[in-house]
């Protein structure tokens, strides 16, 4: 996997295992992740499957480093993320590893941008190797800084004038396709096979991206679909 990496170092031969607590409500994806770890030598110390028995698997354990996907119930939209600010705050000896399903370069900005040490970004295509994973939980426990090459890329190649739409996950920009459709959130989240709460949580993340703040004077919904029509 060729990542960017920041220069830090590994644990050396006969010192304690890493101690790695993992969340992430896809449970098939997280007891994958669990084992190859394990097998690697880690100590999977605890798994969540949402974000508040994350922070008290945190709390509990005081693992050396946190695995978690930004996408977290309820909304699936930037909880975990969230968390992974919280835990920071409240445990700055814990490292972050995030794992996202798109290229997010926003989340990892945020992520990224108070302190980069002891921080990783990866996408989930990029952890299917063991060896990979492992390396990136190493250094990331470390200290180090470990960034996906393609939000790397994304960064560095962003042109001056980006719409705020390329900001939009390829659901979101789904959702609101379907918005311009005229079609309400009960129909979006029966179209698309999901909770209603999960398309309200992906409707708040679109005004939120497209900088679409809550004024009586202004219809969001109309705004964004405006905006979406015009790219």
């Amino acid at each position: 996997m060729a990542c960017l990496w920041e220069d830090a170092g590994v644990r050396n031969e006969g010192t304690a295992p890493i101690r790695i607590v993992l969340a992430d409500d896809a449970v098939l994806l997280r007891e994958a992740l669990a084992s190859a770890l394990a097998a690697a030598g880690f100590d999977v110390a605890g798994q969540a499957a949402d974000v508040p028995t994350l922070l008290d698997l945190v709390e509990r354990e005081q693992p050396d480093l946190a695995i978690i996907d930004v996408r977290m119930p309820p909304t699936h939209t930037t909880e975990g993320l969230e968390a992974a600010h919280q835990i920071r705050a409240a445990h700055p000896g814990v490292a972050i590893l995030v794992l996202s399903q798109y290229v997010e370069t926003r989340y990892a900005v945020e992520l990224l941008r108070d302190d980069p040490s002891g921080i990783g970004y990866l996408l989930k295509d990029r952890v299917t190797r063991v060896a990979d994973l492992a390396d990136a939980v190493r250094r990331v426990a470390a200290g180090g800084s470990v960034i996906d090459p393609e939000v790397v890329g994304r960064l560095l190649g962003r042109p001056r004038g980006h719409s705020a739409l390329d900001e939009l996950t390829p659901r979101e920009r789904e959702i609101l396709g379907l918005m311009a459709e005229g079609r309400s959130n009960q129909a979006i989240a029966e179209r698309a096979g999901l909770e209603l709460k999960t398309i309200e949580g992906h409707v708040r993340a679109i005004f939120s991206k497209l900088s679409l703040e809550p004024a009586l004077e202004d219809h969001r919904r109309v705004l964004a679909v405006l905006a979406y029509l015009r790219s």
